[in-house]
């Protein structure tokens, strides 16, 4: 809508807030919104929704919908709005988020999240270099989370249209047939710690909308089987409860403008005993192939509580005891090169030789 007067023209816009939260954007008690009219003394500004009606000069308004656009690319990216930032935008200054280096995404909180060990940035690194990224490391060395974050960057900055994840439930076929519930109800505990990674990165009603939209996907392996996966970031998580076959057949959905992360833990093998691990015989078949980065995370890189560190430190030397111990006994070939999986007589021989350690 359009009025003349004598002296100046008087239009009328409704700007539309899309793919962000109108609480976060308004402020609390609408207090970002207040400041944005003091910005702004010439129009007059009502919200609703995430509907902002505008009457005003026609200049005066060209500023204000190019600012109101700042600040929502400023939400999108940092997933924060803070009065101090509405005023650099206005004045076309940078903010404070815009200094710091190295940052992939911002948490829900405005957290900047980035590398926080050498690996780490190697981790990072292999993605930007590499179309297939293998990460492997213990608990707790921001494998996942960090995979995650590569791949939300990749997403909100438009370089691919979705986001696929994926774990092998190793309970996910008959053992929970007689549980409860429908297939999601079932399989939905194995994928929980992909979902947390995500709801820290992405507010819950947009990653809702994400979701229903089939433009993030989080499902368990199984259901790969037979897709091209094209125009996203996949990431294969727990990749060491992986079956040889099962590998494979995840490795080869790869389709075009996709680049894929497997991430694992060598230590936390919870397949049968007799059934190798995909991803210990992937890593060996494919170490030095081109285009495939390999990225090897430890202690070091431990990011949670500082006795996760000496947990594994723990076990580790726990481990090399058993080895040695089994060395001694002449029975090194009985345990083979992993333990607990390619054996059938690793628990009974462990007896015998935890009694040789105590």
């Amino acid at each position: 809508m359009q009025l003349n007067f004598s002296s100046y023209t008087l239009i009328e816009k409704h700007i539309v807030l899309e793919d962000i939260d109108p609480v976060v954007f308004y402020g609390v008690n609408n207090s970002h919104l207040q400041m944005i009219k003091s910005l702004f003394p010439k129009l007059r500004i009502v919200a609703r929704d995430n509907v902002i009606r505008v009457l005003g000069d026609e200049d005066e308004m060209a500023k204000f919908e190019e600012g109101v656009e700042s600040m929502q690319r400023h939400v999108l990216k940092y997933n924060a709005l803070t009065d101090e930032d509405i005023l650099d935008i206005v004045k076309g200054r940078k903010t404070k988020n815009d200094a710091v280096k190295g940052v992939l995404v911002y948490s829900i909180s405005g957290r900047p999240i980035k590398s926080k060990s050498e690996n780490q940035q190697k981790l990072i690194e292999a993605y930007e270099h590499c179309d297939m990224v293998f990460a492997v490391g213990p608990a707790g060395t921001g494998k996942t989370y960090l995979s995650i974050a590569l791949a939300v960057r990749a997403l909100k900055d438009k370089v691919v249209k979705r986001i696929i994840l994926s774990r092998p439930a190793v309970e996910a076929g008959e053992k929970l047939g007689f549980l409860p519930g429908d297939m999601k109800d079932k399989i939905d505990p194995y994928l929980q710690p992909l979902y947390d990674a995500l709801e820290d990165m992405i507010p819950a009603v947009k990653l809702q909308d994400m979701m229903e939209k089939h433009i993030i996907q989080i499902a368990p392996l199984a259901f790969m089987r037979g897709r091209t996966l094209s125009d996203a970031v996949v990431i294969l998580d727990e990749a060491q409860n992986t079956t040889p076959q099962q590998i494979r057949m995840f490795l080869t959905r790869m389709g075009w403008n996709t680049k894929m992360i497997i991430t694992g833990d060598m230590t936390q093998i919870d397949l049968p005993r007799e059934q190798r691990s995909g991803l210990k015989e992937a890593l060996h078949i494919l170490h030095d192939t081109e285009g495939i980065g390999v990225v090897n995370l430890d202690k070091k890189d431990i990011v949670r509580h500082k006795l996760v560190t000496r947990i594994v430190d723990a076990y580790a030397a726990y481990d090399k005891q058993v080895q040695v111990a089994a060395e001694k006994a002449g029975s090194k070939s009985k345990l083979g090169k992993e333990k607990g999986n390619d054996d059938e007589h690793y628990t009974t021989f462990i007896d015998h030789i935890d009694n040789d350690i105590n």
